[in-house]
């Protein structure tokens, strides 16, 4: 069975969300404590990964096995909105964390590598909504039809 692209986006996008989960979950539980919550700066990621996993579940297993509910138009607004989500925590995470000189600081070096893969996120979730945009405009979004694109 060869996999399209898009099926390989979607394995690759996972993979980088659960890595990003772990990146800020580990950041959002070290800088909870009893008088002062976390950064909301992690508490968007956090939500940005969460909100990923399941759009991503969406687009990946929805239209094989619950091919009713699937439309590709809506998938496409997913997208767009997910793609701007990342793009938002991306920015604002760069922004809280800044451009510090770590010197093999594991703390500092974990926000840098939470920057990175906030925007390697970005990137992806950007490629596969330009690729669900071109099939959408293409006119493959029909609302008779209900399975995806695979370019």
């Amino acid at each position: 069975m060869a996999l399209g692209m898009i099926t390989i986006i979607h394995i690759v996008l996972a993979v980088l969300v659960i890595i990003e989960l772990g990146i800020t979950g580990y950041l959002v539980n070290k800088t909870d404590g009893w008088l002062a919550s976390s950064p909301a700066t992690y508490a968007f990621l956090l939500f940005d990964s969460i909100w990923s996993l399941f759009v991503l579940i969406y687009l990946a297993i929805t239209p094989i096995y619950l091919a009713r509910l699937y439309h590709a138009l809506g998938a496409f607004v997913l997208l767009v909105l997910t793609t701007i989500f990342w793009f938002a925590g991306a920015i604002a995470f760069a922004c809280f964390v800044g451009a510090p000189a770590c010197h093999g600081n594991g703390w500092c070096q974990t926000n840098e590598a939470g920057v990175a893969f906030a925007f390697f996120l970005w990137a992806g979730f950007l490629a596969l909504t330009v690729l669900e945009g071109l099939t959408t405009m293409r006119g493959h979004a029909r609302a008779d039809k209900t399975t995806p694109s695979n370019v």
